[in-house]
């Protein structure tokens, strides 16, 4: 069986078909991943890392580890074998093929594609034939893995995360779908998902339980969009709403309280961030004014009082756990990559709930700091938890035994094409500024623009249309807040000077003048073929003061240039960068060195260099700053 599915060279390459879910539910639908080519500089080398490095990685780690054989071992459960590894070990399967299934999209392979079938002809294999599949139980019943419990859904709330390995197979799934327009993943989690809706409830043989780790919640509501079927989206609502009312309640899984009682992040920070996810999910699809009016406040909470600079959340090794308002250590600060992934989902889904760009504005910090720190360069090494500041005693690790980091990095960057666009009616977001072209529908016709530039390094962004099929429709370009003069929305974060903003919107050379709607440039007209429209942001280094309650933070300034946080870090340095001191007024340079991990914007104040924060610790371990001492 091994021999089967050994990885091959021709993994190294991987694929593109256009197999379109349906969008409709939200109030702003997003822009699908299959509707985006990208050929940009920046994100182009990530998803040639994914598709060369990380994901070949995770699916021969994925064989190495025996996570392939655990569903081999589920169709003949033996007594005798003791169940080792974790409960959530399928996930990395599933997420691995998740994350291929993205770049399907974009790099075709038959090879590859062939090599997940043969993966999925062992999960198929391992579903039972009422749908329930989880090989932590299955390979041994009587002796199942030790998180697991006696039965079925008994730990659930605990640690068997049942429920956690349906919500990663059914976001696998969905995206293998639409990428392939095959159904042999999808139908597997369909059966698994009616599994447990037949199972869990207030109906009469059934029982009341909630994801102990969540994520069934966001991945349930996907698999209404994509097979329109509502009972998917009333389980992720019957799972939110019965969180805080069954036996087991705790802040650390965020059920201390109901949902519409929470106003306040709390908590393991991955768990939180896929359950807001959820709830923002069943808040624009159902248009429940009281979930709208939750995670209204759990968002204000999290942004103003508990997000980092990198746009990384969960401040405590405790618990990988959000801490106190305001708790926003440096040296001991967790910011897991999970949880950064997850402050995406989160506020993407606010986006399509609300419209603002307050919401990309945090998804971007996250994005170009939080999150790939998170992998290197070559996308074969990893950071569990990004802290702000090291001593000099962290690097990143080429794996862990519990890998939920590379594997959610694996699914995750993949992805990002899904996250540049949005469209509602004859509307359309220009949300992230990535090079590529993206082809999509407006009230069913048919629109095709180029996106160049240089971002994030420079500031210009080119808009050409290629064809429109629309006539007559707007388009909406996200003027970032830091391009505005706000750091973050709210007062966490400011601007230590008073630049004025400078950015410039042109149609054919032609200045444009107006107002922002929610952070947006609008432009309606009718568009032809040729029409070219610039943006201009003012991309220089400016300084950035934390609110005077950051204790960790009083005193000092960091450092960001257009969307970029940065740090100081010891090889470029002679000074002790822990030690290194700034003032406000200080004249910051910005040169572009195109020899330097992998072409980076490098800023100078005077002998100090600061490089982008994303980019250390890749010139071996040692100390590293982003909230440098204010002279």
């Amino acid at each position: 069986m091994n021999k089967a599915l050994t990885l091959t060279a021709a993994l190294l390459a991987l694929c593109s078909c256009g197999q379109q879910a349906p969008q409709a539910g939200y109030p702003i639908g997003q822009v699908p991943f299959t509707d985006v080519k990208v050929s940009d500089p920046f994100w182009g080398a990530r998803l040639q890392a994914s598709r060369e490095v990380t994901i070949p990685l995770a699916f021969s780690k994925c064989e190495e580890t025996g996570r392939y054989d655990n569903f081999v071992r589920a169709t003949k459960p033996d007594s005798t074998y003791r169940v080792g590894g974790f409960p959530f070990d399928d996930t990395d399967v599933y997420k691995t093929i998740e994350g291929a299934s993205y770049l399907l999209q974009t790099y075709p392979d038959a090879a590859l594609e062939a090599y997940i079938d043969s993966v999925l002809v062992l999960v198929a294999a391992a579903q039972e034939p009422d749908g329930y599949l989880n090989t932590a139980r299955q390979m041994n019943p009587w002796h199942p893995h030790a998180w697991v419990g006696p039965e079925r859904w008994s730990e659930v709330e605990g640690g068997s995360h049942e429920f956690y390995n349906l919500g990663h197979m059914v976001e696998g799934a969905v995206a293998h779908w639409q990428a392939t327009g095959k159904r042999n993943f999808l139908d597997i989690a369909i059966k698994y998902a009616d599994c447990v809706i037949r199972e869990i409830g207030d109906g009469e043989g059934q029982l009341e339980r909630v994801p102990g780790h969540q994520i069934a919640e966001m991945a349930l509501a996907k698999l209404y969009l994509a097979t329109g079927e509502k009972k998917y989206l009333d389980q992720a609502k019957y799972f939110l709403d019965k969180r805080g009312y069954t036996t087991v309640r705790n802040a650390y899984s965020q059920s201390h309280k109901p949902i519409l009682e929470q106003d306040e992040a709390v908590g393991h920070a991955v768990r939180a961030e896929y359950m807001y996810s959820g709830i923002a999910d069943v808040a624009a699809l159902t248009g429940d004014q009281a979930y709208i009016a939750a995670i209204d406040r759990i968002w204000d909470n999290l942004v103003s009082k508990k997000l980092y600079l990198t746009g990384g959340v969960g401040s405590r090794y405790d618990g990988e756990a959000f801490g106190d308002n305001y708790e926003l250590p440096n040296l001991t600060s967790y910011c897991e990559t999970c949880a950064a992934i997850g402050n995406v989902y989160t506020n993407y889904r606010m986006f399509l709930l609300h419209g603002d760009a307050k919401y990309i504005d945090v998804l971007e910090r996250s994005l170009y700091n939080g999150v790939i720190s998170g992998v290197s360069l070559d996308g074969g090494a990893f950071f569990y938890p990004n802290p702000l500041e090291s001593d000099g005693r962290y690097d990143r690790e080429p794996w862990f035994g519990c890998a939920c980091c590379p594997s959610n990095i694996c699914r995750f960057i993949p992805s990002v094409p899904g996250y540049a666009y949005a469209a509602k009616d004859k509307d359309l977001y220009v949300n992230l500024f990535v090079g590529g072209t993206v082809t999509h529908a407006l009230a069913g016709r048919a629109v095709t623009l180029t996106q160049t530039g240089g971002y994030p390094w420079r500031g210009d962004v080119r808009l050409t249309v290629d064809d429109n099929r629309a006539g007559t429709f707007t388009l909406r370009l996200r003027i970032p807040g830091w391009a505005r003069g706000e750091v973050v929305p709210g007062d966490l974060y400011a601007f230590a000077d008073e630049a004025p903003s400078a950015w410039r919107v042109c149609v054919n050379g032609e200045e444009q003048q107006g107002a922002l709607e929610q952070g947006y440039f609008c432009i309606t007209r009718r568009w032809k073929a040729g029409d070219e429209v610039t943006l201009e942001l003012p991309v220089a280094p400016r300084f950035v003061r934390a609110h005077e309650a950051v204790e960790a933070d009083r005193g000092r300034l960091a450092v960001e240039c257009g969307p970029i946080v940065y740090c100081a870090e010891w090889p470029d340095n002679t000074v002790d960068v822990l030690q290194a001191e700034v003032a406000a007024t200080d004249a910051l340079t910005c040169e572009f060195r195109s020899d330097l991990l992998g072409g980076v914007n490098v800023i100078k104040d005077g002998e100090l260099t600061l490089i982008p924060y994303y980019a250390w610790d890749h010139r071996g371990p040692g100390k590293m700053e982003v909230w440098l001492k204010e002279r």
